[in-house]
């Protein structure tokens, strides 16, 4: 059994750096991408208290709901469509500050306000993507963008 364990009195720089080593010894000895995308989005939930942490995956022409920590979400999205299809179409990292100013914004929660969405690759091809939502307006930042980034990563797909 892991047990996360970050300060809540640290920057979230200095969280994010607490939090690094402890998801990469929790991914490292499993091999399921369903099982690590589900600790990961917990991790990440129980940290920051985000609004919403999960994972899309890529099944045809649909990101698909995968494992989530959250209220009921969105079940199938479309390629380009919403902050999520945008990040499957073009490969990178989309912030957005204020969702109701996102062209096309898909509201799965009345209480987003910004959210992040992060693309997983294989081989330089998305095959799923991490979504994460505030509550908060402006909430994610270049540190989020590199920190996440890294995290990403660890699930080597």
């Amino acid at each position: 059994m892991h047990t996360i364990h970050v300060s809540q009195t640290t920057s979230k720089e200095e969280r994010y750096k607490e939090l690094y080593p402890q998801i990469k010894t929790l991914l490292e000895g499993e091999s399921d991408k369903t099982s690590n995308m589900a600790n990961l989005a917990a991790a990440l939930k129980e940290v920051f208290n985000f609004l919403w942490v999960g994972f899309y995956i890529v099944k045809e022409e649909y990101l698909v709901l995968g494992p989530f920590q959250g209220t009921v979400a969105c079940t199938r999205i479309k390629y380009g469509k919403g902050v999520c299809g945008k990040a499957w179409e073009t490969g990178e990292i989309q912030i957005v500050p204020n969702v109701d100013l996102f062209p096309g914004h898909i509201a799965c929660s009345s209480f987003s306000r910004s959210e992040i969405v992060l693309p997983v690759k294989r081989n330089g091809e998305v095959v799923a993507v991490l979504d994460i939502d505030s509550d908060c307006l402006n909430n994610f930042d270049e540190i989020d963008r590199y920190y996440l980034g890294e995290i990403v990563i660890l699930l080597d797909y």
